[in-house]
């Protein structure tokens, strides 16, 4: 019955003059995902509304999913499309939609017009009232409820006229690409593709940057953050990837740092790469998965420590998230059964028995003075050998 997608978005209707830069960002996102499904599909944008139509051998199952991934939708509405013409073949439209979407229905109903095309007959309420008459004449088991319908029936009057009953939830946010890119810091847990995810979701493109310590990961610790970030990337689209052998630098702070003192200056070397990369790529800041209190690396005195390393700005979307409120979300995405998975990443393998939990960054200072002469040809040695895998 229908060809085509009705495209509801929320925020970018807010935009005012400048809307048309965040439309242009959503279709552009729209013909990425269904770039990589089967179909010849276009995007238009009409009056403050974006369409996808749909032609060849496409399925409607799989292009909903891949609408359903891109930032900046929050409604997917299959729409019945036809050309503008009397009244009374709009009536015969709506009798022909109801009959093959509800047929043998008792659901209560409302119909809903907007007359945008002021040349029409009728006006949008005598419209509503004279269709939701005639459902009501052909398919008496139905009942009108004008505050709590069951079926809301929506009619657009445009150059072309559309009814449609059906809103598919999208994921909402921004459109990426409309709001700047950063670095994330993506480690094989639960946390970080999240947050990844949080921060795409506000229009941000992500690059990543993995730490990797063989030989105490495996390369199916690797491998498994390779398929965190092509999950993350379902939604953000391509990600560059940087896989960065830590393992030189961790043994150099384990030989000569306070063994309770590991974890904080690893994060500090760890911040510093990052932000290199990030640097290099152009992008705005960085972004980890931290949870204030979550382990003795997010306390406040801590996060302050590790921020002092970092000129550009840290964005720590999980920052006041409980675990069970990042389990969810992990859940929802797809990332949850693989950050799960029994392959240790390099922050597990190094961690002293009794962490400070509350470093002071004068005293972490001094104690990375120790690796002053060596510390430095190790990390532009890790920079120099990082791979970088483009993650689709």
């Amino acid at each position: 019955m229908y060809n085509t997608y009705l495209i509801k978005y929320g925020e970018i209707g807010l935009k005012g003059s400048n809307r048309h830069v965040f439309e242009d960002a959503l279709a552009k996102q729209i013909m990425r995902a269904l770039r990589r499904i089967s179909g010849e599909f276009s995007v238009r944008k009409e009056r403050g509304r974006v369409y996808v139509n749909c032609a060849g051998d496409w399925d409607e199952e799989e292009t909903v999913s891949a609408l359903a991934h891109v930032f900046g939708i929050v409604g997917i509405c299959p729409v019945y499309e036809f050309p503008a013409g009397s009244y009374e073949e709009l009536e015969q439209h709506m009798l022909e939609y109801v009959a093959g979407e509800y047929a043998g229905s008792h659901a209560s109903f409302k119909v809903k017009a907007k007359r945008v095309d002021k040349e029409f007959p009728k006006n949008s309420m005598e419209v509503s009232a004279d269709l939701g008459g005639a459902i009501l004449t052909h398919f008496p088991d139905m009942r009108v409820d004008v505050h709590n319908p069951e079926i809301l029936f929506d009619v657009e009057i445009r150059d072309r006229t559309y009814i449609y009953s059906k809103v598919i939830p999208g994921p909402g946010g921004m459109p990426v690409g409309s709001n700047g890119s950063a670095m994330l810091c993506l480690s094989g847990g639960i946390d970080s593709p999240v947050a990844g995810w949080m921060i795409a979701k506000r229009g941000v493109t992500i690059d990543a940057v993995y730490f990797h310590a063989p030989p105490y990961t495996s390369d199916r610790a690797k491998e498994k953050v390779v398929d965190l970030a092509k999950k993350v990337a379902e939604y953000a689209g391509p990600i560059r990837l940087r896989v960065v052998n830590f393992t030189d630098i961790q043994l150099a702070i384990y030989d000569n740092c306070p063994h309770e003192e590991l974890t904080i200056i690893m994060r500090r070397y760890m911040m510093r790469i990052a932000e290199h990369f990030a640097k290099k790529n152009g992008n705005l800041g960085i972004i980890t998965g931290e949870s204030i209190g979550q382990v003795a690396s997010q306390t406040m005195q801590s996060l302050i420590t590790t921020n002092a390393v970092c000129e550009m700005p840290v964005y720590r979307p999980l920052i006041g998230f409980d675990k069970s409120e990042i389990v969810e979300i992990a859940q929802k995405i797809g990332t949850y059964e693989t950050s799960i998975l029994p392959f240790e990443d390099c922050c597990t393998i190094f961690v002293a028995k009794h962490p400070v939990t509350k470093p002071i960054p004068e005293i972490i200072e001094r104690s990375e003075g120790k690796l002053k002469g060596m510390i430095e040809e190790l990390v532009a040695a890790a920079i120099d050998t990082a791979e970088l895998i483009k993650v689709e």
